[in-house]
């Protein structure tokens, strides 16, 4: 049987003479992320190895005051000039605290966790080695419960629960909610709706020119969103094939030839970042026409400093750990018996939430990306306050 004991625990309960075992390779600013900068302040972080299956995998747990912590897994190769192992211990820090805050503006009883399996999917994912992966899920006794990310699918979540109760995104058949991104679209829509409220007073988008750049799973459900409400809609996507699918199934939509073309149509009212992180950049802000940024992509700010870039245009940018929370939220109703019509319900109250951040920004004098992280801050602070009174 597989020794499922993490090679390395930070923070946690499992700490033992392994634990100072490390690797060969220099995880110094790792470290230094960890313990001393802002960005750092995780509860736990575990290097999971099966050299059986080849398994090489991060879980960082950022949070649990809120409840246990829960994040996806990330399947990805990290082609880096760094070292790879190290660009994934920094990956899946910085993705378990964004979960932290994502799940506290969700309003869910969660913490944040994140994990990432090292390598390509396409060649190395195995049912032995997610299996592997579920036996050191199940070790953290709960405390982290995983979800799909980038790189696994429902199907893996099958995969994984076989090894571990504490995993969710599995398909209806294996007593999950199946497919997120439907509630994921439904969420960055009401995030839109909040933002045309917020600026033009109605929430309608109909008559609005919106574009959405990147046109997946979940980008393709934003469409739909979209084009019942009657506004007018242009698409890009870097795969030809996936906009030659939309526009055969909705000859109105219009196609640009990329993500350039799209931020600097005339007339645009709403940018939706809906592909890879780090959309909003220095480089793309100063030519970006649309009045509201709203999209489903993770990490869409390239750096810190952005968001005051855009609020200095007049750019309204709704938070997207905000606007695309409705995945976590269908994963983590799955946890008590998946009822859609009640993870829809709560992924509505995202355009109430997103009011609110916009609401605080104003009154704070602050971008609504700060006003957000504020309060999610303080909802995470007043439970570990009742905690240590309890």
């Amino acid at each position: 049987m597989t020794d499922v004991r993490p090679a390395v625990g930070v923070g946690g309960h499992r700490d033992g003479p392994e634990s100072a075992v490390s690797a060969q390779h220099d995880t110094g600013s790792v470290l230094h992320t960890l313990f001393h900068s802002e960005q750092g302040g995780h509860e736990q972080v575990v290097l999971c190895q099966d050299r059986e299956t080849g398994l090489k995998a991060v879980i960082a747990i950022h949070s649990t005051a809120l409840g246990p912590a829960l994040g996806g897994t990330r399947f990805h190769a990290y082609a880096s000039e760094e070292n790879p192992e190290e660009a994934a211990v920094k990956d899946a820090l910085n993705l378990a605290r964004g979960m932290s805050y994502k799940n506290a503006l969700a309003g869910l009883d969660h913490g944040g966790g994140k994990a990432v399996i090292i390598g390509d999917p396409g060649q190395h994912k195995t049912e032995a080695l997610l299996e592997a992966y579920g036996r050191f899920v199940d070790s953290l006794g709960g405390r982290y419960v995983t979800a799909c990310d980038v790189g696994t699918y429902v199907q893996d979540m099958d995969v994984v629960s076989r090894a571990s109760r504490w995993v969710t995104g599995r398909s209806p058949e294996n007593g999950g909610a199946g497919d997120s991104s439907v509630l994921t679209a439904f969420g960055v829509y009401q995030g839109m709706r909040a933002s045309a409220k917020h600026l033009w007073g109605d929430p309608s988008l109909r008559g609005r020119k919106v574009g959405v750049a990147g046109i997946g799973k979940v980008g393709r459900h934003l469409v739909g969103h979209l084009l019942e409400e009657g506004a007018e809609v242009l698409v890009t996507d870097v795969r030809p094939e996936a906009v030659e699918q939309i526009t055969a199934a909705h000859p109105e939509v219009v196609a640009v030839a990329d993500t350039d073309a799209l931020i600097r149509t005339e007339g645009l009212d709403v940018y939706a970042p809906c592909a890879l992180g780090g959309a909003l950049n220095d480089e793309t802000v100063p030519v970006l026409t649309a009045k509201v940024v709203c999209g489903a992509a993770n990490n869409q700010l390239a750096h810190p400093g952005v968001e005051k870039d855009l609020a200095d245009r007049g750019i309204l940018y709704a938070p997207d750990y905000v606007v695309n929370s409705g995945g976590v939220i269908q994963v983590a109703d799955e946890l008590h018996g998946f009822d859609f019509a009640r993870a829809k319900a709560k992924a509505e109250k995202i355009h109430g939430t997103t009011l609110a951040i916009f609401e605080r920004a104003a009154a704070d004098g602050v971008p609504p990306a700060v006003a957000a992280d504020r309060i999610a801050e303080q909802r995470m602070a007043e439970a570990r306050k009742a905690g240590a009174a309890s």
